[in-house]
């Protein structure tokens, strides 16, 4: 027996997926593909480990995943492994938002979950190393590391460094609501262009609690990524030490067969949402959540996470609701400190396996909280008693609705309906100021089929603060917001206008109550009127009518269920990593 056959046998060899594409004299042919890469015959016998990223120059979120994947791929090689990289798309938000581009975002994270899928399964890969910077790539690089559920570790490409403008620390949030600042005559040309230049210094993705940075303390509670690896941003070279041991990590998950599934469980999903609670965190977690859970077969919508959100205490005092962005939590001790306090407080499951090979309780064991940092509090002293986001339910809707409460004073909102059956035209109503204080602007027919692709309202929400009517009106939408909106502003409202739902039955003029304390969102309309208004309803198009989003709208379900596109793994007969 050759040394080759020695370490093969160490991973079990007969259950190695890429044995599909090296062994035997009928994949001399696969074989020589990999002579012409430069690969010996002892790399070909070895376990194949795909690294994917979603490197692009799209924006700063994934400029550095390139650099890191190589550190990646030496960690992996140290460890036995072969390396074989491999990249997919990304829809970067801050560049697509606000226009019809930002359609495209939710719909992105389908499609890396499903490339990513098609290159494993094409490619016979053993295991799989994730790297991703901006929102959707996050959970489309887990929920394929779920679906195929072979070993795999995700790592976080790092938040950008804050940015400086005359003497205040800036993120990109500061110039989207520069943006209503200046509509408003509250900024000059010259003030907002000196803005711009300074608000993103570096690579890396937004450096507020917005859906990348909540998405990353997400892999790190869940389990799918190392300990310590979420926080540090993206130019630190300390992150290629980091992305150096997941070499290291998968080649221990390979040779212990501990997968995805094994991780990712009911606990783990709720220590996941308990830490989005606690960091006042993207209200996109929301959807993001369930999908995973999906692709494990477990049932965990929107109101199982905000079940958790209820009970779970908001300790992070992070933009935007807050003071303080990623790169400060880093320097107070990162996702591993708020995880400690929560674990001694009850609020987390201790037993959960992660991709150490050990528990959360076992990792957390030497983490000691720093009490002199004042960005993560205590679990017995909370900015608030309960969670940053908080879920609804109420006949304007049904399957339910979100809002992100950290850093609001007032969770109560009634008044009367402006509707608009778009984005655009809402934020050209708010452009022009043409609306009262005291509103609920209701933008509809932006859910995941009737938009379609459920867009972020960013745009217009920051607008609104930037005119300094943030926390004067509410609105309501079925589309999603940004990690980035603060302010009364509801999203995932389902069902959507698109398939009938009561969104789109308001009116001008109607009175929508807003009770986030209660957990209520009430159209103040009576039965008979609104089944009248049914009756009347008529279902609307799009002028998508052919390509991606096309094919998106005939597929996604409900916001509720996390936006899914598949049966999930309930309906399985196989899972990949066992062919």
């Amino acid at each position: 027996m050759t040394a080759s056959d020695d370490k093969k046998k160490s991973y079990g060899a007969s259950r190695l997926v890429s044995r599909h594409v090296t062994e035997g004299a009928d994949r001399a042919p696969h074989r020589s593909y990999f002579y012409s890469m430069g690969m010996s015959r002892e790399v070909i016998d070895q376990p194949f480990i795909g690294v994917a990223t979603t490197w692009n120059e799209a924006a700063p979120c994934n400029i550095t995943l390139g650099r890191q994947a190589q550190a990646v791929k030496k960690g992996v090689a140290a460890y036995g492994g072969t390396p074989r990289e491999f990249t997919t798309i990304t829809v970067t938000d801050g560049i697509a938002m606000g226009h019809a581009g930002m359609k495209s975002s939710l719909v992105s994270r389908e499609v890396i979950a499903d490339s990513v899928e098609l290159t494993m399964r094409g490619h016979c890969y053993d295991a799989l190393i994730g790297l991703a910077g901006c929102d959707k790539s996050l959970p489309g690089l887990m929920m394929a590391m779920i679906r195929l559920n072979v070993p795999s570790v995700f790592i976080y490409g790092g938040s950008i460094l804050p940015g400086s403008h005359r003497g205040k620390i800036v993120t990109v949030q500061d110039v989207f609501e520069a943006v209503g600042k200046h509509s408003a005559g509250k900024m000059d040309d010259e003030e907002l262009d000196s803005l711009e230049r300074v608000a993103c210094p570096s690579g890396g993705s937004c450096g507020g609690q917005f859906t990348a940075n909540t998405m990353a303390c997400v892999s790190e509670a869940i389990g799918l990524a190392l300990p310590n690896s979420a926080s540090a941003p993206a130019p630190y070279e300390s992150r290629d030490a980091l992305c150096f041991d997941a070499g290291r990590a998968i080649m221990e998950l390979l040779k212990h067969k501990i997968r995805p599934r094994d991780i990712v469980t009911r606990k783990s999903l709720e220590n996941a949402a308990a830490i989005v609670a606690a960091t006042g965190g993207s209200t996109n977690a929301a959807l993001h959540l369930p999908a995973m859970a999906h692709e494990a077969g477990i049932d965990f919508d929107i109101h199982a996470v905000g079940e958790v959100f209820r009970r779970t205490p908001y300790i992070a005092d992070l933009k935007p609701g807050g003071q303080y962005v990623a790169k400060d939590m880093h320097e107070a001790g990162g996702v591993q400190v708020a995880l400690k306090t929560l674990y001694e407080g009850g609020f987390i499951h201790g037993d959960c396996l992660t991709v150490t090979g050990k528990t959360i309780a076992e990792n957390l064991e030497d983490i000691r909280f720093n009490d002199e940092q004042v960005v993560v509090r205590r679990y017995h002293t909370p900015l608030s008693p309960t969670g940053g986001v908080v879920t609804l339910r109420g006949n304007l809707a049904e399957e339910g609705a979100i809002v992100k409460v950290a850093g609001m004073n007032n969770l109560t909102f009634e008044g009367p309906a402006r509707v608009f059956d778009n984005e655009e035209s809402a934020f050209a109503a708010v452009e022009k100021r043409e609306y009262k204080e005291g509103e609920v602007l209701v933008i509809r027919y932006e859910g995941p089929r009737g938009g379609p692709g459920m867009r972020e309202m960013l745009a217009t929400t920051a607008a609104l603060y930037g005119q300094g009517t943030g926390d004067k009106v509410a609105l309501i939408t079925d589309g999603r917001f940004s990690g980035a909106t603060r302010g009364m502003c509801i999203g995932h409202v389902g069902p959507e206008a698109a398939v009938g739902g009561a969104i789109a039955l308001v009116r001008d003029g109607d009175i929508i109550r807003i009770d986030a304390e209660k957990g209520t969102l009430e159209l103040l309309v009576s039965d008979e009127e609104l089944q009248k208004r049914r009756l009347e309803w008529k279902p609307r198009g799009t002028d998508y009518n052919a390509g991606a989003l096309w094919k998106y709208a005939q597929t996604v379900q409900s916001a509720c269920g996390g936006a899914v596109t598949h049966p999930g793994a309930k309906e399985e007969t196989h899972i990949y990593a066992d062919i």
